[in-house]
């Protein structure tokens, strides 16, 4: 009777904190919702009927929500095919519509991170300054030693002293080494020596962080390079997964530092930060939309927590229910 009571106690333990964590995504994503949910529902309102200039009303909608112009065509269009196909009539009825087809254009790639079950897994963080990567990796690391791996951070962005210390504070509070060198050093040289470090410490994972200069951008990719090629050279099947961290508040500035980061360093996955802090989230679908990389992390919040696997069906509830 004890153990049934234990059972019952834990499965409802364990639907609150799945709740707690749902209501807490839909807190970070409120500003998304109302710059893309909320207009769309008030356009829906507005018409009873299917028309030419609700459908205009709504890929405009989708447009200044960051979806991008492309992706928002895409949608109208596809928004279009179902309506004809379902013999849909009534606007109220688009939402449901809407919300499927966003979450069928988030659902590309694999949306884990990639990880060495055998040896050390290489993580590869990359991404202009300001985005939150040290932040990011931070709070990755926290989360890898809560769950009880053996953790080394590589602070390899050697240009910016304040981002090698800012890593050492995160190092400190986790409970994870930093390899570093004086500011200056060779990037490659740290990322040589935390390979080495993460083999005889039988490390589970290795963050290596990368400096982002990008007003220097020719000098930065072939840096990223050198940087790819000594982890290639010491681990042939690493780096085991590239990241690329972009600020949602930048719109679609990000897609085109995507696209740049995808060319010089082989990105595997994003990590979206700062998506409390903006009503374009829609920055999310248009990148899922136009460069087929999966979105893996998602930053709603200032707690270590509030880095979040992404996972696209959640996501669309969160900002549609």
């Amino acid at each position: 009777m004890v153990a049934l009571e234990s059972r019952s106690m834990n499965v409802t333990d364990r639907k609150e904190t799945r709740v707690n964590i749902f209501n807490r995504l839909k807190a970070g994503l409120s500003k998304t919702r109302q710059g893309l949910v909320d207009k769309v529902e008030q356009i829906i309102s507005r018409h009873k009927n299917i028309d030419e200039e609700l459908y205009e009303e709504m890929e405009e909608a989708l447009i200044q929500a960051d979806v991008g112009v492309n992706t928002s065509l895409e949608l109208i269009a596809n928004l279009r095919q179902e309506v004809k196909k379902n013999k849909i009539t009534e606007a109220e009825q688009l939402k449901d519509v809407l919300k499927q087809l966003i979450s069928d254009v988030l659902d590309t790639g694999v949306p884990t991170l990639n990880l060495d079950g055998e040896g050390t897994s290489v993580i590869m963080v990359v991404g202009v300054n300001g985005v939150g990567k040290t932040t990011t990796i931070g709070k990755l690391a926290s989360r890898f030693r809560q769950e009880g791996k053996k953790v080394l951070i590589a602070a390899a962005d050697t240009f910016r002293a304040a981002a090698i210390d800012q890593l050492e504070v995160w190092g400190q509070r986790a409970g994870v080494e930093v390899i570093r060198h004086q500011e200056g050093s060779d990037p490659a040289a740290v990322v040589y020596d935390g390979m080495q470090a993460a083999r005889s410490r039988k490390a589970d994972i290795l963050i290596v962080d990368t400096a982002g200069r990008l007003h220097t951008k020719v000098n930065l990719m072939e840096e990223l390079k050198k940087v790819r090629r000594v982890i290639e050279r010491d681990s042939p099947k690493a780096p085991h997964e590239v990241l690329l961290v972009l600020d949602a508040t930048t719109g679609q500035n990000a897609i085109s530092q995507a696209k740049l980061f995808s060319q010089a360093a082989g990105v595997t996955g994003l990590a979206l930060t700062k998506l409390d802090g903006t009503a374009r989230g829609g920055i999310v679908i248009a990148i899922a939309s136009e460069l087929n990389i999966p979105v893996k992390l998602i930053g709603i919040g200032e707690q270590v927590e509030d880095l979040r696997d992404f996972n696209p069906r959640e996501f669309v509830d969160a900002i549609f229910d």
